[in-house]
């Protein structure tokens, strides 16, 4: 690969971040463009500004952009859609939130000229198939740089030498190693690393940083109301809100009972088996809400095929193929399937739980003429499922009746 002449960076400002920053430039005598993006990670951005201008980049080079609400609008509310869950309990919080950063870092590179986009993700990790894969999709022309692919400072101890010599401050609290990596965003915090990585081992406390311990939450239930449109939700309380303001409203109602809490050892893309500690409170009430609706304004074939589909557009995700055609596809299937999934669920939070416990739509498919244990006035012909039992069980009295003949 050529040495690029412009390179484009998700910078965070953190002290990783600010080495690749300088990296770039010393090692490809390359511009920096650096692209700072609030996910509603819950931290200042004005000090990567700083930072950023601190190590040279020109003021028209450092974008800090507030991307919450197409985060939530066009990339979270779509998955949910689906209840899409890799490997049947992570709510893909990181996952979703990389082919939006990889979408405004070629955004960016095609405004400024750019011909190459970095990031600071491990070679070990699933973030950098991610970063790269969307990039591609996005820019089949572009350059990527992993410096943690290149570089020898392999070492905390070397990436610290390599700060001081290049004059990049850093943090007190910085120069010994975090007891564990952190992620975050609107969706929720990832924690991997150090002393999480024994799997027998129960996470300290202090690792969970968005939610109160279960045992210590409220003892008294609380109850909220959600309303959705086509499997959105677009309201609490009967109070209609954007996207990315209903998502911070819930994750304060997680917050304080405890909610979303998961400890996780997941299989990476990459072959490793890893061990997360993660926290979605929000997108965990969101998903009871959600399948709560489901449940009343879907067909049940609708409804199973649905469910079929969702571990691989889970995967699909998972493993960084957000702009794959595969991925359209499957979600043009759910977004069909919402059509009619419109109305309010009532959801019931209390010591780590959030359960449905009412659910009601102008779309409902439930019937409570054909259901009740009481007088049906002829809505319902019980004499009917005589036939229709009959018919679902020939194919197992032939398979009876031969495995009887042949057994003599």
């Amino acid at each position: 690969m050529s040495a690029p002449k412009k390179v484009v960076l998700a910078y965070s400002g953190g002290l990783d971040t600010s080495i690749i920053l300088k990296w770039l430039q010393t090692e490809y005598g390359c511009e920096v463009v650096t692209f700072t993006a609030d996910l509603g990670q819950g931290e200042e951005l004005d000090p990567a500004r700083k930072k950023a201008e601190l190590l040279g980049i020109k003021p028209e080079n450092i974008y800090i952009e507030d991307i919450r609400e197409e985060f939530v609008r066009d990339f979270v509310f779509p998955m949910f859609r689906a209840n899409a869950q890799y490997e049947g309990l992570y709510l893909l919080g990181t996952s979703i939130a990389r082919p939006l950063i990889s979408k405004r870092l070629i955004e960016i590179a095609e405004e400024t000229g750019a011909d190459a986009v970095a990031h600071g993700a491990t070679g070990k990790g699933n973030d950098q198939v991610r970063f790269e894969l969307a990039a591609y999709a996005l820019n089949p022309d572009i350059k990527v740089i992993a410096p943690w692919r290149e570089w020898d400072l392999t070492s905390r101890t070397r990436l610290l030498e390599f700060a001081e010599q290049n004059q990049i401050p850093v943090a007190k609290d910085k120069r010994g190693e975090a007891p564990f990596s952190v992620d975050a965003n609107l969706l929720h915090t990832s924690s991997e690393g150090k002393v999480l990585e024994d799997p027998a081992v129960q996470a300290p406390d202090y690792v969970f940083q968005r939610t109160v311990h279960p045992e210590d939450a409220p003892d008294t239930p609380e109850y909220i109301e959600i309303g959705f449109e086509k499997g959105d939700p677009v309201s609490i309380n009967g109070a209609a809100m954007s996207p990315a303001t209903l998502l911070t409203e819930l994750n304060d109602y997680g917050r304080k009972h405890g909610i979303g809490r998961l400890d996780l050892v997941e299989g990476r893309f990459v072959g490793m088996k890893s061990r997360g500690i993660y926290e979605t409170p929000g997108g965990t009430i969101l998903l009871e809400a959600h399948r709560g609706i489901e449940s009343i304004t879907m067909d049940r074939g609708a409804m199973h095929l649905k469910d079929q589909l969702m571990p691989q557009y889970a995967e699909l995700i998972y493993n960084g193929f957000w702009y794959s055609p595969e991925r359209e596809m499957l979600q043009a299937a759910i977004d069909l399937s919402q059509k009619h999934v419109t109305g309010t669920v009532r959801v019931k939070l209390y010591k780590g739980l959030a359960s449905t416990v009412g659910r009601w739509s102008d779309h409902s498919l439930y019937s409570e003429e054909h259901v009740t244990f009481e007088d049906d006035a002829g809505a319902y012909d019980q004499k009917d499922a005589a036939g229709f039992i009959q018919l679902q069980a020939l194919r197992l009295k032939l398979i009876a009746m031969r495995n009887k003949r042949v057994s003599k």
